[in-house]
Formats: C-alpha cells, sequence, structure tokens
C-alpha cells in the first residue's frame, strides 16, 4: 500500500501519538506500538527531521515528551507540539496584545502568558481559547459567550469528538466546552490544532521544511490526514486507531489518505 507514495522523497515526518505511534491506557500511560520506537530511530539515523503532534492539551509539550520517554518512546522536547504551541503563535500574529479568556490548565495559562498573551479576566475577553479541561465553570463558559458574542474569536485546540485509547474512544472535554459555547452563540470555533493552517504553519516553522516535503502519518482521517492534505503533504492512514473502520470510499476527498497501513511497523519496509 505505500508503493508509489514516494516517502523516500520526503524531507520530514510528521505523528499522531495516540492510535498512531502508542495506545494510551486507563492509567494515561502510553503503551507503544509494535515498530514505533524502530520507525522513529530510522528515520533520525537517515538524517531526516520528525515532530510529534498530538491534540493532547493538558500538559506542556515538554511535559508530554517526558511523559512518552518514560513510557519508552524516544522523543526529544524539541520534536514535540501540540495545540498550545499552534494557539500561541496564532494568538500573537493575529490578535497581538488582546486578553485572552483560556480554558485550560493552569500550567497551560502559565506558558500562554510567559509568551507575551494576556489573560483576560471576567467580560474583558477579546479572544477565548479552550483547550483540555477537567472541569469547567458555567459562570466562565457564560462569560465567554457573550465575549463571543460581541465579536471575540472563539478558538479551540480540537474539535474532534476525541482520541483513540486502548479501550475505545476517549472523549474530548475541549471539545464538549467548545461545542457549549458555539451552541449558544451561533458561531462556529476555529482550530487551531489539527486539522488547521495555524498547525500546518506551525509544523513547518519547526521543521524547517515546506510542508510539501513532509509526510503526516496518523490514525484519524478526519484529523491527521485532512492536516497532510490542507498542507499539501503526503499522507499515511494508519489502521490501528480511531478510523481503523472507516469505509475509505465513503470519505470526502480531503480526507483520503495517499496510502494506508495496517500499523506504524509497516514503515519499516519503505524507510531506508
Amino acid at each position: 500500500m505505500l508503493d508509489g507514495v514516494g516517502l523516500d522523497q520526503v524531507r520530514g515526518f510528521v505523528f499522531d501519538v495516540d492510535g498512531t505511534l502508542a495506545h494510551r491506557g486507563r492509567d494515561g500511560r502510553a503503551h507503544p506500538q509494535r515498530g514505533a520506537v524502530d520507525v522513529l530511530d530510522r528515520i533520525r539515523a537517515s538524517g531526516r527531521r520528525l515532530v510529534l503532534f498530538t491534540n493532547g492539551s493538558h500538559v506542556t509539550a515538554e511535559t508530554m515528551a517526558r511523559g512518552l520517554r518514560e513510557d519508552g518512546l524516544p522523543v526529544g522536547d524539541a520534536e514535540m507540539l501540540t495545540p498550545v504551541e499552534s494557539a500561541i503563535t496564532y494568538i500573537r500574529r493575529r490578535y497581538p496584545g488582546r486578553p485572552t479568556l483560556m480554558f485550560a490548565h493552569e500550567v497551560i495559562r502559565a506558558r500562554m502568558v510567559a509568551a507575551g498573551i494576556p489573560e483576560a479576566r471576567a467580560d474583558e475577553a477579546g479572544v477565548v481559547f479552550v483547550a483540555h479541561v477537567d472541569a469547567v465553570d458555567l459562570a466562565a463558559m457564560e462569560h465567554a459567550a457573550r465575549a463571543v458574542s460581541r465579536g471575540a474569536p472563539l478558538l479551540t485546540g480540537s474539535y474532534a469528538r476525541g482520541y483513540a485509547g486502548s479501550g475505545g474512544i476517549i472523549f474530548s472535554r475541549g471539545a464538549m466546552v467548545t461545542a457549549g459555547i458555539a451552541k449558544v452563540t451561533g458561531v462556529r470555533p476555529r482550530i487551531v490544532g489539527k486539522p488547521s493552517r495555524a498547525a500546518v504553519e506551525e509544523i513547518s516553522t519547526r521543521l524547517e521544511l515546506p510542508s510539501e516535503a513532509i509526510a503526516v502519518i496518523g490514525d484519524d482521517a478526519g484529523m491527521d490526514i485532512a492536516l497532510g492534505r490542507m498542507g499539501g503533504s503526503r499522507t499515511v492512514l494508519v489502521r490501528s486507531g480511531i478510523s481503523a473502520e472507516a469505509d475509505l470510499e465513503k470519505l470526502p476527498g480531503r480526507h483520503r489518505p495517499d496510502a494506508v497501513i495496517a500499523g506504524v511497523a509497516d514503515l519499516l519496509e519503505v524507510l531506508a
């Protein structure tokens, strides 16, 4: 299934994490998929670059990379991307100086403030950004909804239902919060994680490569493959996760991969 895709010609790789390189157990620990470590090692040995882009936004990218290393998946801090990085770049570029109401863990709010994004209080929000949350205050959601109704953009790290876990889908709480605000305001949220132009640009910047020179490998046709298609990258769908039973013939063109493999270990056949 990888014949003719031209992975030998790409200069950088983007991998999804959950459902692609690993499955996350009920204990929250990542269990590397067969061949995942060998695939990453072989790409690095070839002199090419790689990043992992997960839509997880509950901790910083550095903390996430450290956790994956502890679980047996060798990932450098600079090889890890989340929607928080692309959100920071997007907000600083599009809405410089605007106070942002953040639905996120304290560590993420601190990360964004340190990056130069002022945090909004109550009704002063000029931007609303939703990352992962464990709990939500309805009064804060109402403040956000009123800000969005006044014209503040509604940004979300992910608007997908969830991601693949070892016991099935793990629902996205960030998507739940975003959907609630979107419902009462009638405003369509803007995704800054996967799939989005913001994510494409963040990946290209981190890899220092044009998106056309990159391959995107992931298990979610609506996120990972859509991300790759958006940037003109080569795309490979891995059947080990959320899109395991997807009928490719019924997918819209923007979600159809260039190749399909059963698991990430199949990449070893074509990686020199």
